[in-house]
């Protein structure tokens, strides 16, 4: 799915909306999970604590017209990049959130359906890109090991 830069300007402000319910120089608040909610028949986005508090929400009407075959696949796709993109503008170092905690997809009956960012300065989530490779690098490690 590509979605429209209105919408994922929409997702973007969404997501920064929420953070503000986490302001700097307060306490830090304990939450281990933020979790971003898509209903495509509403075409809904809402996004909630560890406590099913609502932080914010949205419409995307885009969702609602959307007919592709996993809509919670590209959903995924979608809110990593926005995520990442966010994450690199350091908009998540400013809230008052202990480290670590992450972003997690859900489904309508908030069972998880994927990681999508972890927020820690001494923790990385693996993807799949950044392990293309790594089989063999290891067998080749191994195999030279093994020869001396």
């Amino acid at each position: 799915m590509k979605l429209s830069q209105q919408s994922q300007s929409l997702i973007e402000s969404t997501i920064q909306k929420a953070m503000d319910n986490f302001p700097c120089g307060c306490e830090r608040s304990i939450v281990t999970d933020i979790y971003l909610q898509a209903n495509q028949s509403a075409g809904e986005l809402v996004i909630f604590n560890d406590e099913d508090e609502v932080l914010a929400n949205c419409i995307i009407k885009e969702w609602i017209d959307y007919n592709g075959s996993d809509f919670f696949k590209d959903m995924e796709r979608v809110f990593t990049s926005i995520l990442n993109r966010m994450k690199e503008k350091c908009i998540f170092d400013k809230p008052s959130i202990l480290q670590p905690y992450s972003f997690v997809l859900v489904d309508e009956e908030k069972e998880t359906i994927a990681e999508l960012l972890i927020i820690d300065d001494d923790m990385m989530l693996v993807n799949e890109e950044l392990l293309k490779g790594l089989d063999k690098e290891l067998d080749d490690f191994l195999k030279e090991l093994l020869e001396k």
